[in-house]
């Protein structure tokens, strides 16, 4: 067997994955897997300008094609620090990506060298696992098992540190070119739960589905519409996961919660069983608070991670595997409901007269001419101009907030939204990196300007290497979610809550992207049909109402009050 250099087999490794893109910034500390990738013809590097971006890139493809993505922090310390937010971000959304990146050479590891950090310490609290690789024969190995662990059970990012000197040896090393299996999650319910089940359903009188993340991970849209439309039971969803089934679904009620919609939070509480698949029924859903779950509701909760089951509700039933999966099960367990025989289609007919007066004030709401724009006014063009396969991604904030139970989710996985991390910033590099894993779907992001600040140079990398995403940028002048705090809160005493932006559309159009600015209605979709007729990297810039912000949080001013 002819030796090879590290960075090759750390090449060949990722090839061995699966590996067709990788994202990357630059840096001296992995030189040797850069050098290695400019002969791996069959794989993709995309560069990108600040580490935290990077990772949002990779989070998001992973998120859409349900496989770990790479991400090379090229710079150990302090190109390696950039990315915990990324990572954090990443954790907390259960996000399978790999991320390789330098450390100082092994003679000096702890001799407090030239950008030497504690990477290993650094990245425990926000990884799945850290790896550390001492010995350059194991190098191949770690970034496989990486692989492995980083898209198994309940997903997360891995990070594999790799001390600068080892990638200069040359190593006998076999790596077979299927070296990760695919792995195919599943359970079936023993007969015993299923007919419980099947009891606790015939015997309620408001049934719910409560469907989560678990879903889309695991693909089941499709088994849980047939166990949805079985039995004729709603579908509500978790926060920040509106797209497990598509939006105009006669069963589909949207997301619960300060975040959702009045309709699906009644649903949730007025029902007596919910069936909870593949959601924690986390905080950010729930608050741990019974404001949008029925009190005396019996739940049946199935997640994948054992320890989530009647975490924070009691549960009458708790199942640990693939929600998709049992949700076929269910489905399978269950004789099918006509909707006339259903004994809650008196419910159903109900909800559904609900949910349509909610959509046509909606529509009502989205109407409103005023300027500078309302952001319903922007949330009512873009569901008109929005095409059927379009992938949204949110930011954090009030524009998320306001924003992500408003838009049109019609083919799953079709939105990307920070989740649990919430962090400002994230939505446009999360729709690039979900426009490479989905370059025949439009993909359309939604930032505030104070958002988009933190990451616009990142324009520059949809435009080297031609990722035609849209973003629009809905710029209010200010930090909406602290500055609504501060006006409902502490008396309009406003501090640091302004920020100066420039014309985006012009900064756009100097980095070589498409740029237009919105004043008036009926622009922002014209604009966004033509982004997508032009089909290059695009920024919407909108003026939006300073006024028209809200507060989601208030819990957490309840002492302030």
């Amino acid at each position: 067997m002819a030796k090879i250099r590290c960075g090759v087999a750390a090449v060949q490794a990722m090839r061995a994955a699966g590996v067709s893109k990788v994202f990357g910034l630059l840096g001296s500390s992995t030189l040797e897997i850069y050098d290695a990738l400019y002969d791996a013809k069959d794989i993709d590097y995309i560069g990108v300008r600040q580490e935290t971006c990077g990772m949002h890139m990779a989070d998001a493809y992973g998120r859409i094609t349900q496989t770990p993505c790479v991400f090379i922090a090229g710079q150990g310390g302090p190109g390696a620090a950039n990315m915990v937010l990324g990572l954090a971000m990443a954790k907390m959304a259960y996000s399978p990506v790999v991320v390789i990146t330098g450390l100082a050479s092994t003679e000096h590891i702890g001799s407090d060298v030239f950008q030497e950090i504690d990477q290993n310490t650094l990245f425990q609290p926000v990884t799945k696992r850290t790896f550390t690789v001492f010995r350059p024969e194991r190098i191949s190995e770690l970034i496989l098992d990486a692989f492995r662990i980083a898209n198994s059970g309940r997903r997360g990012p891995i990070v594999v540190n790799i001390p600068r000197d080892l990638l200069f040896h040359e190593v006998d090393v076999e790596i077979p070119s299927n070296a990760i299996a695919e792995v195919i999650s599943s359970s079936t319910p023993d007969r015993a739960t299923l007919n419980r089940l099947r009891e606790l359903i015939l015997e309620s009188k408001a049934p719910v589905i409560m469907a989560g993340a678990g879903i889309k991970w695991g693909r089941g849209s499709d088994n849980l519409l047939r166990f949805a439309e079985k039995l004729q039971i709603p579908v509500a969803t978790s926060t920040g996961h509106g797209d497990v089934i598509a939006t105009d679904h006669p069963l589909y009620a949207g997301q619960i919660g300060p975040r959702g919609n009045p309709v699906a939070s009644k649903l949730m509480r007025e029902a007596d069983l919910i069936l909870a698949l593949g959601t924690r029924l986390g905080f950010n859903t729930t608050f741990f608070k019974y404001d949008n779950i029925g009190t005396n509701a019996k739940i049946v909760q199935v997640d994948i991670e054992s320890s989530a089951l009647g975490r924070y509700f009691p549960v009458t039933i708790g199942i640990a595997g693939d929600a998709g999966s049992i949700a076929g099960a269910f489905a399978d367990a269950m004789e099918p409901i006509a909707p006339e025989t259903a004994p809650w289609k008196a419910r159903n007919r109900e909800f559904q007269k609900d949910r349509e007066q909610w959509r046509k004030k909606r529509e009502e709401t989205g109407n409103n001419n005023s300027k500078p724009l309302h952001p319903h006014r922007v949330f009512a063009e873009l569901r008109r101009a929005a095409p059927r396969n379009t992938i949204f991604t949110l930011d954090a904030g009030t524009t998320g907030g306001q924003a992500t139970d408003q838009l049109p989710y019609r083919m799953p996985p079709a939105l990307i939204t920070p989740l649990d991390c919430a962090a400002i910033g994230f939505s446009y590099a999360a729709g690039l990196g979900a426009k490479v894993a989905a370059p025949n779907r439009t993909v359309i992001s939604l930032m505030g300007d104070g958002g988009f600040g933190m990451s616009m140079g990142e324009i520059t990398t949809a435009v080297l290497h031609n990722i035609n995403s849209i973003c629009v940028v809905m710029d209010n002048g200010c930090w909406g979610s602290e500055i609504a705090y501060q006006r409902e809160f502490y008396n309009d005493r406003f501090i640091g809550a302004h920020v100066l932006n420039p014309r985006f559309d012009e900064v756009a159009k100097l980095c070589g992207a498409k740029g237009y600015y919105v004043t008036e209605p009926g622009e922002t979709e014209d604009a966004v049909r033509q982004a997508i007729v032009d089909d290059k990297p695009t920024i919407i810039h909108v003026k939006i109402d300073a006024d028209a912000i809200m507060s989601f949080r208030k819990d957490g001013f309840e002492k302030r009050a």
